[in-house]
């Protein structure tokens, strides 16, 4: 009788059955990481609680008062974080536009064939390193590049064109646009490279199949290539405009720390990360309550616009498929 044909098997083949040791490693890996989900959550609300424990009496004894106060004053007793608020998300929708512009533009300039490979690489590592940079050396090179860089435009237009809509003042130190466009410098490397990711990420064929329709490179970019990267590129602005809400030290040394709310761009104003970091070391036992409030408004503002984001790229998502 003729034996049967056994096909030999590689036993380093991807096609072979899983060993009790593949199966051992795969469970292994599973558990691991629903440890570490259950931990990140479990240190998210830790933190919220520890954090809503310490502001709940504030919130108690001041109440909405603290939200829609535009005074802080700590001999008076009045706390208002109402301009914080403010500073923080102006400044941050400042930044988050022109960081925007100008990282899906370097995005776009990087991966669709404008620089040798050799070349483009070394131009992302370069926008990378921007991550690398503490935030307080990006506030001194504000102070002592960006604003002395700003002042004489500011003079130019008051006196030549007078007061103009989001201009205002003239910008005599710190002031909001000094701190928007640190922040915009700040946050340019994560939705550079996030949209970066997500250009790379369109398959080629979908590139040379606009071509092969008569597409010009131009087209071919903004009518296939974005689209098809949208909802990447939507996710870096997400990160960048929440890293810039967070985003402390720098703002505090360039935005003014003024309770002031004004669409002037020149003015001075304040942000809510700025407003705990300078008061934090010097506050009493009641200071402190309402400077937790404050953090806790902040990661609300955080986790709603994040959330509100992700919302967008669901929609995105489905819309395009």
């Amino acid at each position: 009788m003729n034996k049967p044909f056994v096909v030999p098997v590689n036993p380093d083949s991807a096609c072979r059955p899983p060993s009790a040791k593949d199966f051992l490693v795969d469970r292994t890996f599973r558990a691991l990481a629903r440890i570490g989900v259950v931990l990140v959550l479990a240190l998210v609300f830790a933190l919220v609680f520890e954090v809503g424990r310490k502001a709940l009496p504030g919130m108690e004894k001041h109440g909405f008062d603290v939200l829609l106060g535009t005074v802080w004053d700590v001999n008076q007793g009045k706390y208002g974080i109402l301009p914080a608020i403010w500073g923080t998300l102006y400044s941050a929708f400042i930044a988050l536009m022109i960081a925007g512009f100008f990282g899906v533009s370097m995005a776009i300039f990087l991966t669709q064939d404008f620089l040798p490979a050799k070349l483009a690489a070394v131009f992302r590592t370069i926008v990378e390193l921007l991550a690398a940079i503490p935030s307080v050396v990006y506030g001194l090179w504000g102070i002592y590049v960006v604003i002395p860089a700003i002042r004489p435009l500011t003079d130019w237009l008051n006196s030549e064109l007078g007061w103009i809509p989001f201009f205002g003042t003239t910008l005599s130190g710190p002031g909001l646009l000094p701190a928007a466009l640190v922040l915009a410098i700040m946050i340019l490397p994560t939705i550079a490279a996030v949209s970066q990711d997500a250009l790379t990420g369109v398959p080629m064929k979908t590139k040379q199949a606009a071509y092969g329709m008569g597409t010009t490179h131009w087209e071919a970019i903004l009518k296939v290539m974005v689209p098809s990267a949208a909802t990447g590129i939507f996710g870096s602005l997400v990160l960048g405009l929440g890293r810039a809400l967070g985003e402390t030290m720098a703002l505090a040394m360039l935005v003014g720390n003024s309770n002031n709310i004004s669409l002037s761009l020149f003015a001075p104003a304040n942000t809510l990360a700025a407003l705990l970091a300078l008061n934090f070391p010097e506050a009493g036992p009641t200071e402190i309550e309402v400077l937790m409030y404050a953090a806790l408004v902040l990661m609300l503002i955080t986790l709603i616009v994040n959330v509100i984001g992700s919302m967008i790229m669901v929609y995105a998502q489905r819309g395009t498929k």
